[in-house]
């Protein structure tokens, strides 16, 4: 026998050895590709190594399958039901045991039409929501003035009593007239005064809060203290009504005591010892008492003298979590004060809610000019605390929020806190990854997911794809998904609903972060919702992008709605997750659903692009939807929410606050150089009358592409992506083309017949959410039911639609 004749006789009884469907030893061993490397290693074992239980019935393995050592699994990713971590078990590159099968083109499709009865369904039960009258429940404020009113406060007595008028004014206009602003004052002397302190409780009359300030005469005190503590309990003990409460301290001179002053103790000689004032009060238990009331505390500096004694009150705040802002110049200052900020940073999955209360203070000095400007930035940042973190839903009553006689009373009956967002803080104490993602480390990827689910399909984007989407629920279409996941047990972010964790894709190099519920959580309607308002937000997107600089360009990341098994003993549980790409560093929130707008600095341009962009979906729509809550890293922002003015839009979003929420947006919003570049014509004034103006013409976009990949989408340039003769009509980023060009490999057919080998493109299949094939082209049977005619992954319908070719779309047409 020749050397050819044992070559090929090894070479037989090698491919008679290998079970049907799986891939070739010879082709994963000589022809592995080098973007391989980036892959994790599981995927690369299973390649060269084929499990030896498959069969010619079964799927190719499922790259990267991890083997627990038992059978029980959590309902949520990481943790057992009584929220301790499990252990990760060691992973083998062996197959899954749980094994999805192969899901028709025909089978897809029932089950997109299934889910969607599911969400029609749900919608349908969901009841109506009345949020007239949310707006001004929530920007209406209690501000209290405490005054030091010994005799050498003179100046700034007569300037708060001459400017209340215009303050309590510009108060109202920021929040568009609807703003209910209740004005309480409190003058403090010393304890040689009688009396000590004076009292005006809360009144919306600025006739009384006038004459009251004009009957405060500055004299007094006993030298280089005054009794602050007995003024602050008396306004902890006013008549606090509404949500934003704030006080406005006014003074150049500390409290006694000398934990509260630097001063020698004859400057203090009687009240020297904390506690021996006449009524006995510890500073400490009275800033308590505040906190526990509610009040946001800002403390307007006039001398250094009174360092300390805000040093020592602030860290009261501090220990309550509150935002704590000391002057730069206060010598108390350190680095541990002003790092917390509503407008910070946050981790991506991790929890980043915005401290409920402030405490700051602010430079006045001799500037008595500057008490105007320092008081509506205390009562703005007032309102913006107490609404950021807290989103609202409403029972259907024929009652508005603001409508009855007793806010108080109305205001806990009318508004309860909705569903807390990804970003509020969790109830359940979850073990958290502490160390960096060890994306390559082998086995470091422990828990395995065979899952179906779906996202939003891939379209061409055309001058109609905008409207249609707005008109219809029903016209963000959904495709069908199957994928398996490698997860990090441990998860590395937590909010008050979801803990979020490292994840990949088998046969992607892509890094992802999977969502799931801690306990219970959302039904897969809701998440089918969420996920159409980011379809929606990315089509805002594309026409935004298509009307400004390539450098001012912003994106959204698409997200996937999951379903998997827990694998129990006793019952396999369905679970649903989200599943969406990973950005790593910082995420930056730039705007909610209520009243907070990140400051604009000059340096800061992603932040006037994404601000534009807001007031942009609102005008493009035609005031019918805004786009909020928008928060990421550069321009690529992610868990928006959206605004609509048709109450049966999106009712299931608990974000949704319809068209209270566009009062909120415009109450803060400054138009940009960006708003002035689109020729956005719709502004605050028009929010406060109610009667809006919008820009009537839009040039018709190009059709616009996002890469094909479902799990990606990222919005390219037609000219600048990427495209292949070997997969007609579709595109690809930067990020996704290489590996589509480095995952072919060769498979064996599992057809019946001769033994032969097929080329399959790993990448291709999993990023169209799919299993690849087990038979090769020529013995694969053609599903009827596929559409011959997609483009782009889309579908007839898609295809039409982006047949029209405009010059100018109507900003009415939707």
């Amino acid at each position: 026998m020749t050397r050819n004749d044992l070559n090929a006789t090894a070479d037989a009884l090698l491919r008679s050895s290998l079970p049907r469907g799986v891939a070739s030893s010879a082709s994963t061993s000589s022809r592995k590709p080098a973007g391989e490397q980036k892959l994790p290693l599981d995927d690369l074992q299973v390649l060269s190594t084929p499990s030896s239980k498959s069969s010619g019935a079964d799927r190719p393995p499922s790259y990267g399958a991890t083997q627990r050592t038992t059978r029980q699994r959590p309902p949520f990713l990481g943790m057992t039901p009584n929220a301790t971590l499990v252990q990760p078990a060691r992973s083998h590159s062996t197959q899954s045991n749980s094994v999805t099968p192969f899901i028709s083109a025909a089978e897809a499709q029932r089950r997109v039409r299934q889910v969607q009865h599911t969400v029609d369904k749900a919608n349908a039960k969901v009841p109506g929501r009345n949020t007239k009258g949310l707006f001004q429940a929530m920007c209406s404020t209690d501000v209290l003035f405490l005054v030091d009113t010994t005799s050498s406060m003179k100046p700034y007595i007569d300037a708060a009593k001459d400017q209340i008028q215009s303050i309590i004014t510009r108060i109202q206009r920021t929040f568009l007239g609807e703003s209910m602003v209740r004005v309480a004052v409190v003058g403090y002397k010393d304890h040689c005064n009688n009396p000590n302190v004076e009292f005006l409780d809360f009144t919306t009359s600025i006739d009384d809060a006038r004459t009251f300030l004009g009957g405060l005469k500055a004299r007094g005190g006993e030298g280089w203290t005054a009794d602050a503590l007995g003024g602050l309990r008396q306004a902890c003990n006013a008549t606090w009504m509404h949500p934003s409460r704030c006080i406005i301290h006014i003074a150049d001179a500390p409290a006694h005591g000398n934990t509260l002053h630097d001063m020698p103790e004859e400057k203090d000689k009687k009240y020297y010892t904390p506690g021996s004032e006449p009524h006995g009060l510890m500073f400490d238990s009275v800033i308590q008492s505040l906190v526990e009331t509610g009040l946001n505390y800002t403390f307007l500096n006039i001398r250094s003298s009174t360092d300390r004694m805000v040093n020592a009150f602030s860290r009261i705040y501090e220990t309550a979590g509150a935002d704590i802002q000391l002057l730069p110049s206060n010598k108390y200052h350190d680095a541990t004060h002003g790092s917390k900020s509503t407008g910070g940073t946050s981790r991506p999955g991790a929890s980043s809610s915005s401290p409920r209360l402030l405490f700051q203070e602010l430079r006045l000095g001799e500037d008595i000019a500057l008490l105007q400007r320092l008081v509506l930035k205390t009562v703005t940042d007032s309102i913006t605390r107490t609404a950021n973190p807290q989103p609202f839903a409403f029972h259907n009553s024929k009652a508005s929020p603001a409508s009855s006689v007793n806010p108080r009373h109305q205001f806990g009956s009318s508004l309860n806190p909705a569903s807390a967002r990804n970003d509020a803080v969790g109830s359940v104490d979850v073990c958290l990854e502490a160390e960096p993602a060890q994306w390559n480390s082998p086995n470091w990827l422990d828990r395995t997911w065979d899952v179906e689910g779906y996202c939003p399909e891939v379209i061409v984007y055309s001058d109609s794809t905008l409207a249609d989407m707005m008109d219809s629920n029903d016209n963000i279409k959904l495709s069908f998904t199957q994928w398996t996941i490698h997860a990090r047990s441990k998860p590395f972010g937590q909010g008050a609903q979801r803990i979020a964790s490292y994840a990949r894709i088998a046969a992607s190099a892509n890094q992802f972060v999977v969502k799931s519920f801690i306990t219970g959580g959302k039904g897969i309607q809701h998440m089918i919702e969420d996920m159409r308002v980011q379809a929606l937000c990315k089509a805002f997107a594309l026409e935004f992008n298509g009307l400004v600089r390539t450098d001012q360009s912003i994106d959204f990341l698409a997200t996937a709605c999951l379903k998997g098994k827990t694998n129990a003993v006793s019952a396999d549980e369905e679970v649903y997750m989200s599943l969406e790409p990973y950005l790593p560093g910082d995420y930056v929130k730039y705007n909610n659903n209520t009243f907070f707008v990140r400051e604009d600095t000059p340096e800061d341009s992603v932040n006037r692009n994404v601000q534009a962009f807001s007031h942009f979906t609102y005008e493009r729509s035609w005031g019918h939807f805004m786009v909020v809550d928008l928060q990421g890293l550069g321009n690529v922002l992610t868990d928006p929410a959206i605004h609509t003015k048709d109450p049966e839009k999106f009712k299931m979003n608990d974000v949704n606050l319809n068209s209270e929420g566009f009062k909120c947006f415009f109450a803060l919003h400054n138009c940009n150089e960006v708003c002035q570049q689109l020729g956005l014509v719709s502004n605050r004034d028009m929010a406060a009358t109610g009667v809006w103006k919008f820009r009537q013409r839009w040039p018709a976009m190009e059709p616009t592409v996002c890469c094909s990949n479902k799990i990606c989408q990222r919005i390219v340039r037609l000219a600048s992506s990427k495209s292949s003769p070997k997969f007609p009509g579709h595109h690809w980023c930067d990020a996704c083309w290489p590996q589509l060009q480095s995952s072919t490999i060769r498979w064996i057919c599992a057809a019946p017949g001769d033994h032969h080998e097929f080329d399959v493109c790993r990448f291709f299949y999993t990023s169209q959410g799919k299993f690849p094939p087990r038979e090769c082209p020529e013995h694969v049977e053609n599903d009827a039911t596929a559409s011959t005619t997609a483009f782009i992954g889309g579908s007839i319908w898609s295809q039409m639609k982006a047949g029209s070719k405009r010059s100018v779309v109507l900003g009415n047409e939707y």
